[in-house]
This record gives structure tokens, C-alpha cells and sequence, in this order.
């Protein structure tokens, strides 16, 4: 009764907290300002990192006031504004902007709405009048992170041309900006879109990887560990330090700190209560942040799935240099337990995409570590930029050879339209039972001897 108790209890406090988050979307300021058939002037700042595309830009403002005819009106709320290419705005620019204010469309397959409310935006603005007011208003610290971000790009198209330029972006940065839509459809159809975007499953396997990887080579647990959540941080900081990739930085940060004082096993409670903690901060990501479920489930389908698949792949080879069965059990097991939430959410089944991903994310790790010794290199010295420039291509080339080969497949993926969510929910239930199982069968092998 005490836990049903409490059950109930926290049930009753996650609605109260949900409804708060909807309450303070519905008193929006902005929002009411959505669809009215008429112009409006705003004044705001551009907090983050301008979106850059081929013929336009896009530019997330943090709305300060609203300027009427009669005077002007203080206002709070963020705006997603489309704007030509030219002239180019920076983070911390004060902008004045001329425009009618939209809420943002559902297409067909896509919640474009949903998708950025979990970001604080419910109003968009399409090719307004703007005009520059002043800048230097955003984060120093913030600024001089895209300031590097924008020159390690510049190095690695300096060396590199495309695709192996544009997969380099995304796999780094998350940025799909220079890969065509041929390559995406390709990745699609593999089941390897993840790799192009810093998602909560990419970070947590690559701090596994990381960790064992350090480990194997000789490294004390104490070395290996603060080692990788040093690398980790450095990565996430050289990437502009996203929500997402914090987010899924806090996730992997635990999954180490598992590894290193040797309790895996009992790592879901905390992982619950991280998850507890973010959603107490935003709980629109429970159901609108694909990125945050891929995090929580990856770390979650590593600590129940990785040990079984690991002693199950005895007769698989793992030497210190490359840990083959460390990198295929923990590959496996998280495609294994974000399957269900990637065909639910992408509506398509990729039948070659457990061999593409054992093929290809084991390389991610290293591969990761050594484009950030590229990139800085190339920055600081032309000649060793150059030299590993090469290094970096042909992994790069690798993975796209992969991706091309298993792309051509007649067989490779079925689409899956209009999946009903009571098939990804007996999913989980079947999973869900198969960890609890597998978690017995440990704990009576154990005693047993």
C-alpha cells in the first residue's frame, strides 16, 4: 500500500508539473500575437547559433520587447525567424525584426510544432524586414565556442571534399548541412541516420567505447575513467555545448561513472533519477525529444542487454588494441533497445541496419578522438593537417562505402506508416521482461557457484 502510495503520489506531481509547462505555453506573451494577418516589430537577440543553409538562414530570438504604435511593450518568448542568406547575423546580435508572427505547422509524418515547443518556441516569423541594432549581447564564453566551432569547419573543408567532408560535419557536429539528400536517403535506408546527428545514443556508446577502449590499454580504472569524462566534456564543449548533448553527456557521464566504481548492474536507479531531474526541469522531453528517449534507452538496453551479449559472444575475439566483443555486445545492445522509439518515430524498418551498425559504430569512437586531433592540428599547422587529413578520409570512406553497398540492397528497409503506439509499448513490455529475466538467470548462476 506504501508504494502504491506513492506511486499515485508522483503520478499526481508529474501531471501537476506537466500541466505547469502547458499553462506557461498557453500564457505566452508571443503566442498571442500567432496568425493575425498582421505585421508586428520585435526586439531581440539572437541566443543561439545561427542555422546556415544553402539560400537562407535560420535565427532563434530571445524576444525582449514588442514595439506598438502607441509605444512599446515588454515581452519574453523565443521566435524561429527565416531570413535570407545575406546579410549574415551572429550569436549576441540585437535585431529588429518586421514581420507576422505564425505558429508553427504539423506536416505529413513530421510535428515541426512539437518539435521545437520542447525548445521553448511557439512562434515562428518567414522573411521579416530586419535590421541590425547593435551586437556582443550573447555569452563571451558561448561566443568563442561557435568562434572555434565555425574555424574547425573551415579546416575540415579546407582538406576535405564531400561526401567525406559532409559526413565528417555531421558526425562531429550534428550538422547535416553539406550532406546531400541522396546521402540521407541512403542513411535512412541503412538505419544509420543516428551517426549524422549527436543524439543521446551516439554519446552514450561512444563514452562506453571510450572507457573501455582507455581500459584496455593498461589504463587504471581511476586513469581511464577521469580520462574519458575529460575527452567527453571536450567534445560536447568543441560541439557548442547543444541541450541535447548535454543532456545525453549526463547519461553517458553515468554509464562511466557505472563502469568505474563496478556496479553496472544497479545503475538504473540513478539513471532514473537523472532522468527525473531533467524532466522536473523540462518535462515536454518525456514525450517531444526523441533525442532524450534514444539516451535514456541506449544507456538502459547497455546495462541490462551488454553483459549477456558479451559472455553470449564468448568465441569472439576481444584484444586490447580493439576490443571486438566489448564494441559488438555494446553496439547491439542499444540499437537493440531503441529499435521500437527509431521505427515508431521514422516509420521505416532498415532489415540491414543491425549489420550496417556492427559495421560501422565501432569505428565511432576512435574515429571521433581522431578528427579532433585533425581539426585542431590543421588549425595550428597546414603540413600535419594535411598528413592526417588522410588518416581521417579513409574511415571516412569506410563508412560511406557501407552505406553504399548495403543502400543498394532490394531488401533493405520496409516503410511503416501510421504505426499504432500500443506496438511500441508491447515492445518495451516484451524487452522489459527479457532484462528482468536475464537479470534473474544472472543473479541464480551466481549463487549457484
Amino acid at each position: 500500500m506504501v508504494v502504491i502510495g506513492f506511486c499515485l503520489l508522483f503520478l499526481v506531481l508529474g501531471i501537476w508539473r506537466h500541466q505547469v509547462a502547458e499553462f506557461k505555453i498557453i500564457n505566452n506573451e508571443l503566442r498571442k500575437y500567432n496568425d493575425l494577418d498582421k505585421e508586428i516589430t520585435l526586439i531581440g537577440i539572437v541566443s543561439d547559433e545561427p542555422d546556415i543553409r544553402e539560400r537562407s538562414i535560420k535565427l532563434t530570438i530571445n524576444v525582449k520587447e514588442i514595439l506598438l504604435g502607441d509605444g512599446s511593450l515588454a515581452a519574453e518568448g523565443r521566435v524561429l525567424v527565416t531570413t535570407n542568406r545575406y546579410p549574415e547575423y551572429q550569436y549576441g546580435d540585437k535585431l529588429k525584426i518586421k514581420g507576422k508572427l505564425e505558429t508553427p505547422p504539423v506536416f505529413e509524418g513530421f510535428n515541426y510544432r512539437d518539435y521545437l515547443k520542447k525548445d521553448g518556441i511557439y512562434s515562428i516569423m518567414s522573411w521579416p524586414e530586419i535590421e541590425l541594432v547593435s551586437n556582443n549581447f550573447g555569452n563571451p564564453i558561448k561566443k568563442i565556442l561557435f568562434s572555434f566551432k565555425n574555424k574547425f569547419k573551415e579546416t575540415a573543408q579546407n582538406f576535405l571534399s564531400p561526401p567525406q567532408e559532409g559526413i565528417l560535419e555531421a558526425l562531429f557536429f550534428g550538422d547535416e548541412t553539406n550532406i546531400s539528400k541522396e546521402w540521407k536517403d541512403k542513411l535512412n535506408l541503412t538505419g544509420a541516420r543516428h551517426i549524422t546527428a549527436v543524439s543521446g545514443m551516439n554519446i552514450t556508446i561512444i563514452a562506453f567505447l571510450i572507457l573501455s577502449f582507455a581500459l584496455s590499454l593498461g589504463l587504471w580504472r581511476q586513469q581511464a575513467f577521469y580520462l574519458s569524462l575529460f575527452l567527453l566534456f571536450l567534445y560536447i564543449i568543441m560541439i557548442g555545448a547543444p541541450a541535447s548533448a548535454i543532456r545525453a553527456g549526463i547519461m553517458g557521464g553515468l554509464l562511466m561513472a557505472a563502469q568505474y566504481f563496478g556496479r553496472l548492474s544497479t545503475t538504473s536507479r540513478v539513471v532514473v533519477f537523472a532522468a527525473f531531474f531533467m524532466l522536473l526541469f523540462n518535462p515536454l522531453l518525456l514525450t517531444l525529444d526523441v533525442g532524450f528517449q534514444l539516451s535514456f534507452l541506449a544507456i538502459l538496453g547497455l546495462i541490462y542487454f551488454q553483459p549477456f551479449l558479451f559472455s553470449w559472444f564468448k568465441k569472439i575475439p576481444n584484444p586490447k588494441i580493439f576490443p571486438v566483443r566489448t564494441t559488438l555486445s555494446a553496439t547491439l545492445s542499444a540499437q537493440i533497445f531503441t529499435l521500437p522509439i527509431l521505427i515508431y518515430n521514422f516509420g521505416q524498418i532498415s532489415f540491414v541496419s543491425p549489420f550496417a551498425n556492427i559495421l560501422i559504430v565501432p569505428i565511432l569512437a576512435p574515429l571521433t578522438i581522431l578528427i579532433f586531433i585533425f581539426g585542431i592540428s590543421g588549425m595550428l599547422f597546414y603540413p600535419l593537417g594535411l598528413f592526417l587529413s588522410w588518416i581521417v578520409w579513409l574511415p571516412l570512406t569506410y563508412i560511406i562505402g557501407i552505406v553504399g553497398w548495403f543502400s543498394k540492397l532490394s531488401f533493405a528497409s520496409l516503410a511503416v506508416k501510421n504505426l499504432h503506439w500500443i506496438w511500441p509499448v508491447i515492445s518495451y513490455l516484451i524487452l522489459i521482461y527479457l532484462a528482468l529475466w536475464l537479470q534473474q538467470k544472472e543473479k541464480l548462476k551466481f549463487l549457484k557457484y
